[in-house]
């Protein structure tokens, strides 16, 4: 894998752990919605943490799209979750959630996971297939 690469790894964690953030403090503003009635969501769109949020989250799939073509969902996926930790992280100290110890217990063994995928490769080698040739054919007949 290429810096490059990996720098589009780390913009996977970064966009979706701090759009993911953007929307839940947005969301705190805005308070309860109900998506039967158009006014509520509209109203919760104008909010600027909510259009950080989205606009982090669009830049998340972008950078996520990109990854996924040159490495397996497989990789990619696990390789990523370091973001629930960094969200877990942000929940804590920007947002002031309690995280209990359980959870904490679970970012552990996620940072633990994510090592044990990075030592991995991060694309399926399949063995050549060898398509058939005209002359092939053609001599088989």
């Amino acid at each position: 894998m290429t810096l490059r690469k990996y720098l589009v790894l780390l913009s996977i964690v970064v966009f979706g752990s701090t759009g993911d953030s953007f929307l839940a403090r947005g969301m705190r503003d805005v308070g309860t919605i109900d998506v039967h009635h158009l006014p509520d969501l509209l109203h919760a769109l104008a909010n600027p943490w909510v259009i950080f949020g989205i606009f982090s989250l669009l830049a998340f799939m972008s950078c996520y799209m990109t990854a996924l073509s040159f490495a397996d969902l497989t990789f990619v996926l696990p390789a990523t979750s370091i973001g629930y930790v960094v969200m877990t992280f942000l929940g804590h100290f920007w947002l002031h959630e309690h995280v209990s110890p359980m959870r904490w217990a679970g970012v552990v063994l996620i940072t633990a996971g994510v090592g044990v995928i990075a030592g991995g490769p991060s694309r399926t080698e399949h063995p050549p297939t060898h398509a058939a040739s005209p002359e092939s054919l053609q001599e088989r007949q």
